[in-house]
C-alpha cells in the first residue's frame, strides 16, 4: 500500500492559515482564492485521515498534531526551496531573489548607502528587504520566510553562520547646553539613570547600550519610550533627558538640524557588531559572503568619503 505523500502546495496552505490566522488573508498571501486553499487542507486532512484545523465562523484553531505538522512543514517547504537555491548558486552568484530582513536601527542608516551600489554592481540581484526587529528576523529567517538578516551582535538567532562586516560604536547623546557639562569621553557612571532614554523592549540596540554602561540598575531606572531612534533624538533635542546611539546613525546624520552634542563612552565594550547571519549549511552560503563583502566596502567607503 502506497502512503500518501502531501503536495508543496498543501503545505504551503497550511504554513499560510497558522502564519495569517484567517482563511481569506492566508488565500491572499497565497495568491489563490480563498476556497482554493481551503479545500486544499481539507483534501490533506482527508487524504490523511486527520484533523488539522479545528474551523468555526471566528477562530481557526490548529489542533496539536496540526501544529507539529505546521513545524515540519516549515523545514519541508526551507529546503525545498534550498534545491532551487544550490541551482542558483551553481551559476553567475547574486542573481534573482534574495530576501532579507534587517533590524530598525541599521535599515536607515545603511541601506541608502548599499542599495544604489547593489543596483551598479549587481543588476541581475532583486533584494527584497523586510525590516523587523531581532527576534522577528531570526523568527523569519528560521521559518524560511527570508533568506537573511543584517543584525547586529551580540544576539542568539539559532542555528546560522555568520559574517562581521564592521564594529558600529555607540555614543551618549545629549543637548549640547546641558549645565552639568560632561567631559569629551563620558564615563558611564556618570550618567544619570533618571534621564536616559532608551527603545523600547524588542529592540537590540538597548540591550547593546546598556552592556556597553555595564551598570545592570540603568534597565530599571531608564525610560524606555522611544520606538525609533528618530523619536529619541527628537526627545533629546527637546531637553527630555539624553540617550545612546550608534555610531552608524551619526555618521549618517541622524542629528543634523539638532543641539544634540555626542561623545564616546570610556569602556572597552562600546560597541555592537554588526553581522550579516544565514541558515547553517545553507547552499548559498558563497553568495552570503560575496554579499557580506560589499556591505563591508560600502561601509568602508562611506567612513573615508566622510573623513
Amino acid at each position: 500500500m502506497t502512503n500518501y505523500l502531501p503536495t508543496l502546495k498543501q503545505l504551503q496552505y497550511l504554513v499560510a492559515l497558522e502564519d495569517h490566522g484567517h482563511f481569506g488573508r492566508a488565500a491572499e498571501a497565497c495568491y489563490v482564492t480563498q476556497s482554493t486553499l481551503s479545500a486544499g487542507i481539507k483534501e490533506l486532512e482527508t487524504l490523511l485521515d486527520v484533523t488539522l484545523v479545528e474551523r468555526t465562523r471566528r477562530v481557526v484553531r490548529f489542533t496539536e498534531l496540526g501544529k507539529k505538522m505546521v513545524e515540519k512543514s516549515h523545514r519541508i517547504l526551507r529546503e525545498a526551496e534550498e534545491l532551487t537555491d544550490m541551482a542558483r548558486s551553481a551559476g553567475q552568484p547574486l542573481v534573482g531573489d534574495v530576501r532579507m530582513s534587517v533590524i530598525p536601527t541599521i535599515a536607515p542608516f545603511l541601506l541608502p548607502k548599499l542599495l544604489p551600489r547593489l543596483r551598479k554592481e549587481r543588476p541581475q540581484l532583486k533584494l527584497y528587504l523586510k525590516e523587523e526587529p531581532s527576534q522577528a528576523a531570526c523568527d523569519s529567517l528560521r521559518h524560511g520566510h527570508v533568506d537573511c538578516v543584517l543584525l547586529a551582535q551580540p544576539f542568539a538567532c539559532g542555528d546560522v553562520e555568520s559574517e562581521i562586516l564592521f564594529d558600529d560604536e555607540i555614543l551618549v547623546a545629549f543637548p549640547k547646553d546641558d549645565p552639568r557639562n560632561p567631559p569629551k569621553i563620558i564615563d558611564p557612571a556618570l550618567i544619570d539613570e533618571n534621564r536616559l532614554l532608551l527603545l523600547e523592549d524588542g529592540h537590540c540596540l538597548k540591550d547593546h547600550a546598556l552592556a556597553a554602561c555595564n551598570r545592570p540598575e540603568l534597565r530599571a531606572s531608564a525610560r524606555m519610550m522611544g520606538t525609533s531612534l528618530h523619536t529619541l533624538v527628537q526627545m533629546v533635542d527637546n531637553g527630555l533627558g539624553l540617550t545612546l546611539l550608534p555610531r552608524m546613525a551619526i555618521d549618517s546624520g541622524i542629528l543634523n538640524h539638532t543641539d544634540i552634542v555626542a561623545r564616546p563612552l570610556k569602556t572597552k565594550h562600546a560597541s555592537r557588531d554588526i553581522a550579516l547571519v544565514w541558515r547553517k549549511n545553507s547552499p548559498r552560503k558563497d553568495e552570503f559572503k560575496l554579499l557580506a563583502e560589499i556591505m563591508r566596502q560600502t561601509k568602508s567607503w562611506v567612513t573615508e568619503k566622510a573623513a
